[in-house]
């Protein structure tokens, strides 16, 4: 007798193959048999009518404060997710010296604007070592599996202390970030991250390590190099690193894997390309490069509670900071204050804070349910010359929508050409796999925690701007294919001897509602949930954790460490 079956569903097994009508049978934490399955098991799912997919594995998230307090990481899980990694984009909460808590908190809020208060409220900072902050990890059951990164940034802090931002590292700094990376890989960090964006940013200035130099970025290299083991993660302004690619091209020739956040953007709108081909000849010549793209164009969310929207630095707009959600509503519906308002610009010197404010031929309603590949014509610009209004009028109305709780889609990336099709370039390239849904993080101002869900409804059924994608080829981008990225070879597909990771999806029936703002994280701090139907079940490790999108109190996730053995669950 089994411990479950999962009876008669569509089998998509993240492969790539073609779907088939099948059961799954698990014992323990493993599936033992796809196909037909006799007999009777403890517990049975209907599955007739449904997907039945591998759980999905999200490898770039920012849960490394969350997950020391929270046992069921939503947003991610609540959209299928059963194996996540975060410390992504140089930034995280190990290794820390006593009394430097406050330095990453500050780094980590700026970045991944995540509230700095919940980070004080909610981590109890148990830890120094990136072994001991897994170790604390480790003591509280959750509903999904996490891993983790050592982050650059915080790596150059245990190191340098004060000095953290210098670029002139000398011998005894190099040696030190060496020594650092290397315990922590040999602790069980899946590798390494590091941010040379000039968006990533905290009050103190950009990110620690953004301006690294050759130098450094090769000693990075070497300590995973010599572990045998562990990923190079980074994001970047450019397809093609800005600051040159030597250092990368040493990673591939030592044999250390890379993966990196890939985007269309406005300033080289075919750079992705040449950057797929290019990772694809990598992966010929026996290299190892994934591309991470996304599942829509990473957009930001602007509403009356985001963390930035277009009248965020007006003076006016300042005064209204704080107030309750009624009272703000009420005093942005006085006439005066709307004139005000209006009639004012950003006031600020950052010369990018101002286009974003103001680039109205990339702000649109995002509506419910969310139209994420809205058409050009229905951009505020747009709407504006058709109406006789200012763009400005237009976005600040269609914000006052459902009560001041509505939003306006702003996409950052791979939206140039005001379609998808980048986007699909993208998903469809032999090399990439999706990733950049930034799963905890951006709390106030982006909710992509839901693009796996996002991969069914948009790309698989309800796409009309252009061709939808097979099923069997979004499953594995989320699955199989993000799984090797990180070694994850025990989960991603649904075979026997895998990990029972598995979701039951009315496909039909599968919705994704508009985001909402709540405020549920430590200390009242707010964040952006979009919730979700047509998951029926997700069984983790082969307990059901989730039926029709209810945590059923069931917390089998465990810490996933690199050994010499490969990942190993603790």
């Amino acid at each position: 007798m089994h411990d479950l079956v999962i009876r008669g569903g569509r089998v998509v097994d993240g492969t790539g193959r073609p779907a088939v009508t099948a059961d799954v049978a698990v014992d323990g934490d493993r599936v033992v048999a796809v196909g037909r399955v006799e007999g009777r098991a403890r517990h049975t799912i209907d599955a007739d009518g449904a997907l039945v997919t591998p759980g999905w594995v999200d490898i770039h998230t920012h849960y490394d404060g969350q997950a020391s307090w929270d046992p069921e990481l939503a947003p991610s899980s609540h959209h299928g997710v059963t194996t996540l990694v975060m410390g992504n984009c140089g930034v995280g909460f190990a290794p820390v010296r006593p009394g430097d808590e406050d330095f990453l908190i500050e780094i980590t809020e700026g970045v991944e604007d995540i509230p700095g208060t919940a980070l004080h409220e909610g981590i109890d900072w148990r830890w120094e070592t990136f072994g001991e902050y897994l170790d604390a990890l480790a003591e509280l059951p959750r509903t999904v599996d996490v891993a983790a990164l050592v982050g650059h940034a915080a790596v150059r802090a245990y190191v340098m202390g004060p000095r953290a931002h210098d670029d002139d590292l000398d011998a005894d700094d190099l040696a030190g970030v060496h020594d650092v990376i290397a315990r922590a890989v040999a602790e069980g960090a899946l590798g390494a991250s590091t941010s040379r964006t000039i968006l990533h940013r905290s009050r103190h200035g950009h990110v620690p390590g953004t301006w690294a130099g050759e130098d450094e970025l090769a000693v990075i290299v070497s300590a995973l190099a010599a572990g045998g083991r562990g990923v190079l993660q980074f994001v970047s302004d450019d397809a093609v690193d800005a600051g040159g690619r030597a250092w990368l091209d040493g990673a591939l020739a030592a044999g250390v894997p890379v993966t990196y956040s890939l985007a269309q953007v406005p300033h080289a709108p075919d750079a992705h390309r040449i950057a797929l081909d290019a990772a694809a000849d990598a992966a010929r010549a026996g290299a190892r490069v994934v591309p991470q793209v996304p599942a829509r164009p990473t957009g930001m969310l602007f509403g009356w509670r985001s963390s930035f929207h277009p009248f965020r630095a007006h003076p006016t707009f300042r005064t209204l900071v704080g107030l309750p959600h009624a009272e703000l509503l009420s005093r942005l519906r006085d006439p005066a204050v709307r004139v005000a308002l209006l009639a004012e610009e950003p006031a600020t010197p950052d010369r990018a804070i101002r286009h974003l404010a103001t680039n109205w031929d990339r702000m649109f309603p995002l509506g419910d349910p969310p139209d994420y590949e809205p058409a050009p014509e229905t951009s505020a610009a747009a709407v504006a010359r058709r109406t006789g209004r200012t763009p400005a009028e237009v976005v600040y109305d269609w914000m006052l929508a459902d009560e001041g709780r509505a939003f306006v889609f702003a996409p950052l990336g791979s939206y140039v050409d005001g379609d998808h099709e980048a986007v699909r370039e993208m998903i469809t390239h032999p090399a990439s796999a999706v990733g950049l849904s930034d799963g905890g993080a951006h709390c106030g101002l982006i909710c992509d925690a839901s693009f796996p869900t996002y991969l069914l409804t948009h790309w698989v059924r309800d796409r009309h701007r252009g061709p939808r994608l097979p099923v069997e080829l979004v499953v594995h981008k989320q699955t199989a294919a993000t799984a090797a990225v990180f070694g994850l070879d025990d989960r991603g597909v649904l075979a026997p001897g895998k990990t029972a990771d598995i979701n039951v999806i009315d496909l039909d029936a599968l919705h994704l509602h508009a985001p909402r703002m709540v405020t549920d994280l430590p200390a009242g701090g707010r964040r952006l949930l979009q919730e979700v139907e047509g998951y029926r079940v997700t069984v983790k490790s082969g307990v059901v954790t989730f039926v029709d999108g209810e945590p059923t109190a069931q917390r089998p996730g465990r810490v996933l460490r690199g050994t010499d053995r490969g990942v190993t669950a603790i």
